[in-house]
């Protein structure tokens, strides 16, 4: 018989550890389909909050899970569930069972059904539709070459696209958006969309409903600044990536191949 396996050696890896707990699955599985805050996730899974707050804590050291201040309201933050990291740590936990198990399928597509067989609809809203709603736009119409039908606006639109906006999507992504104007929400005022993306705290707050299916990726204005020096198109360049990503993980959602390559910003 040979030596006994060390307790370390036979430990489950940590992304199973923390998955596995029951409360702490359910807040990884509400926080897939987008951000939220505490109190919000505390009526979805229906625990106290001291308890919820406990466990997303462990999440979050546990690297799953990010916090964001709400630019809405200081007081509350917004958990986003780092998708990436999941992947990375669940074929970690694949290797850590056999070497076989080190590349982790790629999930198999939803069959189209008749349901599901109509163009996809996606609006994004941010406060200025300067910066983040019109990436997001220009981002999901490329990954998915036209197939979804996308659109972006703001709830107090700015008089043009910020110029950084423009920049890091055509250095990055070849995309033009050059002669692309802003829109206030209300031009879209009686259209449908499957999904309505809003990306910014304040904007979530007073978003009209254009669909069934609603959804909150919170993110930070890289224009907040005001400036246009080599700092802010730093900000620019981070958010475009973080769009990037969040894009990549929604195209499975809309039933939709991505289209090309990922870019790096």
């Amino acid at each position: 018989m040979g030596p006994r396996p060390s307790d370390s050696a036979t430990a489950p890896p940590e992304f199973l550890r923390l998955a596995a707990h029951p409360l702490r699955w359910r807040l990884l599985t509400e926080l897939a389909d987008g951000d939220f805050r505490v109190r919000e996730l505390v009526e979805r899974v229906g625990e106290p909050q001291n308890l919820v707050s406990y466990h997303l804590r462990l999440l979050r050291d546990g690297g799953l899970l990010t916090a964001r201040r709400s630019s809405f309201d200081g007081r509350d933050s917004y958990y986003h569930l780092d998708l990436e990291h999941c992947a990375e740590a669940l074929a970690a936990s694949g290797t850590a069972l056999h070497p076989a198990l080190s590349q982790a399928p790629a999930p198999p597509r939803r069959p189209v059904t008749p349901e599901r067989s109509h163009r996809a609809s996606v609006l994004f809203v941010c406060t200025g539709n300067s910066a983040r709603s019109p990436i997001a736009e220009a981002l999901l119409r490329h990954h998915s070459a036209g197939r979804v039908t996308t659109a972006s606006a703001g709830t107090s639109p700015k008089p043009h696209l910020h110029p950084h906006a423009v920049r890091v999507l055509r250095e990055s992504f070849g995309i033009d958006l050059s002669g692309r104007h802003t829109r206030h929400v209300d031009e879209l005022a009686g259209r449908r969309f499957d999904h309505v993306i809003t990306l910014c705290d304040r904007a979530r707050e007073v978003c009209p409903e254009f669909g069934p299916q609603r959804v909150h990726w919170s993110m930070a204005d890289p224009g907040a600044a005001g400036d246009t020096g080599r700092a802010d198109f730093a900000a620019f360049q981070q958010a475009a990536a973080d769009i990037d990503t969040r894009i990549r993980h929604l195209m499975p959602v809309l039933n939709t191949p991505e289209t090309f390559a990922r870019s790096e910003p």
